[in-house]
C-alpha cells in the first residue's frame, strides 16, 4: 500500500502520531475518549511517532475501518483553548487512576472556579483551611482538598474583598464582593499558593489583582503565565499576608478563587 511520497514527510508523521494515538485509545475500547482530547497521546504516555507501528496496525484493519481512521486523521478538528488546551499540555502529570479514567471515559474535562471566603481578622489570611467544611455561598471544597478523582489545572485566580453587614453567614453571602482598590491595606499585603506543600505562587504582590484599568479580563482577576496542577486529596493554601490591617473595614471579607480545568464524572 502507497501511503505518501517523501514530499508529503512532515504531513504523515502527523498523521503517525495522531494514528498510534487513536489505535492506543481503541485498545483500551476508548475510540469515544480519543475524539474528546487533542492530546491523547501525552495523556497515554506516547512519546512519538512509530512508522512499524502505524503500519502494522493499518494492515490489520477491515479496509474500511483503516479508510475511515486515515480520514479522520487527515481532517483535525479545531485545537483546544484557554485552561482545557493546558490541562491537555499536562496531561503526563495526572495521576495514573485518573489518566484511566479520561481513557474509559469514566472522567470528562470541565470549566470550574474552586472558591472560599475568609474574614480579615488578623494579618494572615488562610483562604482553606484543614477544618473547613464545604457550604454553598462559602466555600465548595471542604477539608482543601478537591474530592477524588478530581484533578484541577489553575489558569487563573481571583481576590475580591467585600464587607458583611455583619458576621452571620447570610450577610457575609449577601456582601458585595468587588475589586481591592478600595483596600490599600490588603493591596500591599503578599499572597502565596501552595498545593502539597509546593509553591504554585510564591508570595507575590496582592496589586496584581488590580484590574479596574483593565476592561478585558474580569475584576480581580490574574491570568497565570504559569498554569500548574492541583490533584485531589493534597493540602491546598492559599494566604493572604498583610502588613497592616490599619484602615480595614470590620466584617470584611475576602473572596478567593481559583479558576480553570477540572476532571469530573
Amino acid at each position: 500500500m502507497h501511503y505518501a511520497d517523501s514530499s508529503s514527510q512532515p504531513q504523515v508523521l502527523l498523521i503517525i502520531l495522531k494514528t498510534i494515538n487513536m489505535l492506543a485509545m481503541e485498545g483500551l475500547g476508548s475510540l469515544g475518549a480519543l475524539e474528546e482530547y487533542n492530546n491523547a497521546g501525552a495523556l497515554l504516555g506516547i512519546d512519538g511517532p512509530d512508522g512499524e507501528e502505524l503500519l502494522g496496525a493499518l494492515r490489520r484493519m477491515n479496509p474500511i475501518r483503516r479508510q475511515r481512521t486515515i480520514n479522520k486523521l487527515a481532517n483535525g478538528g479545531a485545537p483546544s483553548r484557554g485552561s482545557r488546551a493546558e490541562m491537555e499540555k499536562h496531561f503526563n502529570e495526572v495521576p495514573a487512576y485518573i489518566q484511566e479514567g479520561l481513557k474509559s471515559g469514566d472522567l470528562r474535562l470541565a470549566d470550574t472556579m474552586i472558591y472560599s471566603i475568609k474574614p480579615v481578622t488578623s494579618r494572615t489570611i488562610k483562604m482553606w483551611e484543614t477544618q473547613d467544611d464545604k457550604e454553598v455561598g462559602l466555600r465548595n471544597i471542604s477539608n482543601a482538598k478537591l474530592p477524588k478523582n478530581q484533578c484541577l489545572m489553575v489558569s487563573g485566580i481571583t481576590l475580591l474583598a467585600g464587607i458583611a453587614a455583619d458576621a452571620t453567614k447570610d450577610k457575609i453571602v449577601a456582601a458585595d464582593f468587588k475589586g481591592l482598590e478600595n483596600f490599600p491595606a490588603i493591596i500591599n499585603g503578599e499572597f502565596n499558593l501552595k498545593a502539597n506543600k509546593k509553591q504554585l505562587m510564591p508570595e507575590t504582590s496582592v496589586a496584581i489583582f488590580k484590574t479596574a484599568n483593565f476592561h478585558h479580563v474580569p475584576i480581580g482577576y490574574y491570568k497565570l503565565s504559569n498554569p500548574r496542577l492541583i490533584v485531589d486529596d493534597v493540602l491546598i493554601e492559599a494566604t493572604v499576608e498583610l502588613g497592616s490591617q490599619e484602615g480595614i473595614p470590620a466584617n470584611t471579607y475576602i473572596y478567593c478563587a481559583l479558576h480553570g480545568t477540572i476532571t469530573t464524572p
